[in-house]
């Protein structure tokens, strides 16, 4: 096996860090939520790299990181008395297939639509995987973010 990327892992949640920040700012967050915001943009892309890295497959890989971000939404929220969308929704987007559906539109303007079916599939795939994984975390009850909020304080 190969030896893990460090290098390109700390230069990619860096990026997913800023984009997330950068997001942040176009979505109207609170400037005090920044950093946090940037935390679950990383953390998102860190569980979704390693996770990728180890052999799961992008959706796969795609669910365990949405799980995380809105883990990490539910928990800031409770933290900073503030609803959970501050940092799910920016927290979300390094997560986005949006180079999977650019690319599915670009074949199918360009009539390779083999290639579009295969790339429009794994989009899709991806998103659903989003979804799942916000739902699976909602399901958590809210008095469980509450305990480890109050072991904060």
């Amino acid at each position: 096996m190969n030896a893990f990327p460090w290098g390109e892992l700390a230069g990619e949640m860096a990026a997913a860090a800023v984009g997330t920040a950068a997001f942040s700012v176009l979505f109207s967050v609170p400037k005090k939520y920044y950093v946090l915001c940037a935390a679950c943009g990383a953390i998102g892309w860190l569980v979704y790299f390693c996770f990728h890295w180890d052999g799961l497959s992008p959706a796969e890989s795609t669910f365990v990181s949405a799980a995380a971000v809105i883990f990490l939404s539910r928990l800031f929220a409770v933290w900073e008395r503030c609803p959970a969308t501050l940092f799910m929704i920016p927290g979300i987007f390094p997560i986005v297939p949006g180079a999977g559906i650019y690319w599915t539109a670009h074949y199918i303007v360009t009539d390779q639509l083999a290639l579009a079916s295969r790339t429009g599939f794994e989009a899709v795939k991806a998103a659903a995987a989003i979804v799942l994984g916000i739902i699976f975390v909602f399901e958590i009850p809210q008095r469980f973010f509450g305990r480890i909020a109050k072991r904060k304080e």
